[in-house]
């Protein structure tokens, strides 16, 4: 079995739900804003710092900074508490994660973060925005039109995130083993298809 499988999610796609269907039927841990407080108790730098760039760049940070190498800024440094080191601090959980047991992990560039492994599965949850709006109103109780805008704001922090950080275009199937559209395709078919894709996978 895979040890990691990996999800970016348009938002209002039910990425995160998956993830957690994925993670009761394979026994797997999942990961989603856990990793905000594990990366603030790994650092000693306030939780409240990581959830301020949570996917997101500031918008003074966004010509600072630059594609993720792995390193970390020193404490002694102005720059230990940056977006940049706070992304860094980040991306050391996920890789302490992978290494230590199957898990689940969903958006902040693990699929980056973890590329260089062999036992990771990358898949990209999207939908049209007609099904990603009908999601939003039911989840959040908000007008149509508030969940349209918040739908297009949020996947535009998250493309711009993800193109700081790696370089690469957050909707590149290229980046992805599997991209799977919930406009037409349940949750549960996407949770068999991933389950099946493991399958194979496991037995080549």
């Amino acid at each position: 079995m895979a040890k990691t499988i990996t999800i970016a999610r348009g938002f209002g796609s039910g990425g995160r739900t998956i993830g957690k269907m994925l993670s009761e039927d394979l026994g797997m841990k999942y990961y989603d804003k856990d990793l905000i407080r594990l990366a603030s108790e790994e650092s000693g730098i306030n939780e409240r710092f990581f959830g301020l760039v949570d996917e997101k760049l500031q918008g003074s940070f966004l010509r600072k900074g630059g594609i993720y190498k792995g390193e970390l800024i020193s404490p002694d440094s102005p720059e230990f508490t940056s977006d940049q080191n706070l992304f860094n601090y980040q991306a050391k959980i996920i890789k302490q994660l992978a290494d230590k047991e199957p898990a689940i992990i969903v958006g902040r560039c693990a699929d980056y973060i973890l590329r260089e492994r062999d036992d990771v599965i990358r898949v990209f949850i999207y939908c049209d925005m007609e099904t990603a709006i009908k999601n939003v109103v039911e989840m959040y109780g908000v007008s149509e039109k508030e969940a349209q805008r918040v739908i297009i704001k949020t996947d535009k922090e998250r493309s711009e995130y993800f193109k700081h950080y790696t370089g690469m275009d957050w909707e590149n199937a290229k980046n992805y083993n599997l991209c799977l559209d919930t406009s037409r395709l349940s949750y549960d078919e996407c949770v068999e298809i991933i389950k099946g894709y493991i399958s194979i996978i496991d037995n080549q």
